[in-house]
């Protein structure tokens, strides 16, 4: 079975893992929205959330970075009046240099992170969702704000009064990206945050596109679990933007791609998108291979 997933942050990249555990072929596209430069240097949060992940070698308390982390070089950097906002680990530093490197090199993002992946033995092609530049951007009552800055220095504080993703107009899909949305028997959008993390994806109008006339079902996977979001500003955003924390505002905001959402037991399901309930809280990797067989056997029953 051809499996595509549209992904991004932690949660996404815990489901993807629960997906590569089912042994399906296995596509990922990952948010590229979050990428900036720092020191520097190229960084790709997202793409490296999910190689460490799927590679084994991610921090399994704060699920980002890597395990086993040492901060030499932050320390060093501080001392000499360079900015701490930003953690930079010495191993998870390496990745960002290698990036930097090769991208100065005229070596493509997508041709970079493949060979990264093939080099931790990670069977699943994990694609970026372009190799053009998409920035995401936080209008807020404090001014605009780069996501980085929104979420990592200010930590989502400020009121959101809009989102918006700087270049998108103008991004391609990434090689591989528009085949794998067409090929696939089922696509997933992974729980990821709908507005700052899958929105970026979806904000490349060939992806917006082939979401639409693709062949194969499309299933979401809801963010919000007890009335609230997990983990990151999801729920927060959602209310400053005037959006009810629901069910019915997830299948609302995916309306036209989806055609089905698998959601929280603990939560209501959506009034008028065919729907699956379990416990999608995935705390270990029996929840995230329990999470997607469960999401697998429900896409099983749709048809478009």
């Amino acid at each position: 079975m051809k499996v595509t997933v549209l992904t991004g942050g932690v949660g996404g990249a815990k489901f993807v893992h629960g997906l590569m555990m089912c042994g399906v072929e296995l596509t990922a596209i990952v948010n590229t929205g979050d990428d900036f430069q720092h020191l520097g240097l190229s960084i790709s949060p997202d793409i490296d959330t999910l190689l460490y992940t799927l590679a084994g070698k991610a921090n399994a308390a704060q699920g980002w970075g890597r395990q086993g982390e040492s901060w030499s070089f932050m320390a060093a950097l501080q001392e000499l009046g360079g900015p701490g906002w930003f953690n930079l680990g010495d191993m998870d530093l390496a990745l960002h240099v290698m990036r930097s490197a090769r991208l100065a090199a005229r070596e493509s993002l997508s041709t970079i992170t493949a060979d990264f992946a093939r080099r931790w033995g990670i069977a699943a092609a994990i694609l970026p969702m372009s190799d053009e530049p998409v920035a995401t951007w936080v209008d807020t009552v404090d001014g605009p704000l780069a996501f980085q800055r929104y979420f990592v220095e200010q930590q989502c504080k400020p009121v959101a009064e809009a989102i918006r993703f700087e270049g998108a107009s103008e991004a391609r899909a990434a090689p591989g990206v528009l085949e794998a949305i067409m090929q696939a028997d089922v696509v997933f959008i992974a729980p990821s945050n709908p507005y700052l993390s899958v929105d970026p994806v979806l904000a490349v109008a060939e992806i917006h596109s082939a979401l639409q006339a693709t062949r194969a079902p499309v299933v979401a996977i809801s963010p919000i679990v007890g009335g609230t979001a997990v983990k990151g500003p999801t729920a927060k955003l959602m209310g400053e933007l005037g959006i009810a924390v629901t069910n019915d505002s997830i299948a609302r905001h995916y309306a036209g791609l989806i055609d089905g959402l698998v959601h929280d037991e603990s939560d209501a399901p959506p009034a008028d998108l065919p729907a699956y309930a379990t416990a999608t809280l995935m705390q270990n990797d029996a929840d995230r291979l329990r999470v997607a067989q469960a999401a697998l056997e429900f896409a099983a029953t749709l048809k478009r």
